[in-house]
């Protein structure tokens, strides 16, 4: 399975520490937390990445290379222009094949989160072996959490492993998925456009499963939130 990072945002909320800085490179306890994921993954087995960047690309590039100090193999995706989730996928389709692949946000801190689970859990089958018919099978799988202060409303709901809408309990789509790369087929390469509005529609006609994620989790969106984490560890 190969992986895809999101490193293309320009970190407006992080301001002024972004400014000279791109988001992903950012410390959280000393390692940049694109590099907490880039570990991880290759712990898991996916050492195929592809990273896409626009805002101060190149010091991505250069400081984490072709991915050989991690055990990693990384090609990356320039945009000039931010292209958003969906948008940045298509650009880099050509760099991640035609089998299902994981995506996620560089600027979520999760290290404990185990990318094992993640390889194969779009199946084709179903329990008896059958195949799962083209207008039935899920095209992704999202992992959620709990709401964070700072969306209160979430954004899914999840009913069994099934991702819905509308209902209760509402939960926050963590930033990490799995999805089957013919679902961004009819974007255009160089177009701009939000993986939310996809991952909606196809939720809606009930291809779209998921579970919920328990472990330590935070979107580090703004410089509060990273200075939370790099705050001291206390014995309380």
């Amino acid at each position: 399975m190969k992986a895809m990072i999101f490193a293309a945002g320009r970190g407006e909320r992080m301001r002024p520490l972004t400014d000279t800085c791109p988001k992903p490179l950012l410390k959280v306890r000393g390692r940049p937390l694109i590099v907490w994921h880039i570990l991880n993954l290759v712990r898991a087995g996916i050492t195929d990445i592809v990273i896409n960047h626009a805002h101060l690309g190149h010091m991505i590039e250069e400081t984490l290379g072709n991915g050989e100090q991690f055990g990693a193999k990384i090609a990356y995706s320039a945009e000039g222009t931010a292209l958003e989730t969906a948008g940045g996928i298509a650009k880099a389709r050509h760099l991640l094949g035609d089998e299902p692949f994981l995506a996620l946000a560089a600027d979520i801190y999760c290290p404990h989160f185990n990318f094992e689970q993640v390889i194969g859990v779009l199946e084709d089958n179903d329990v008896w072996g059958h195949p799962h018919p083209l207008d039935k099978r899920d095209v992704a799988w999202l992992y959620l959490v709990k709401n964070p202060a700072h969306n209160p409303n979430g954004d899914f709901a999840l009913n069994s492993f099934s991702i819905i809408n509308e209902g209760e309990p509402r939960l926050t789509f963590s930033g990490i998925g799995v999805y089957r790369p013919s679902i961004f087929d009819a974007i255009t390469a160089g177009e701009s456009v939000k993986l939310v509005s996809i991952l909606r529609e196809y939720a809606a006609r009930g291809q779209v499963g998921g579970e919920l994620y328990r472990g330590d989790w935070t979107d580090v969106g703004t410089a509060e939130r990273l200075a939370e984490l790099n705050a001291p560890l206390t014995g309380k």
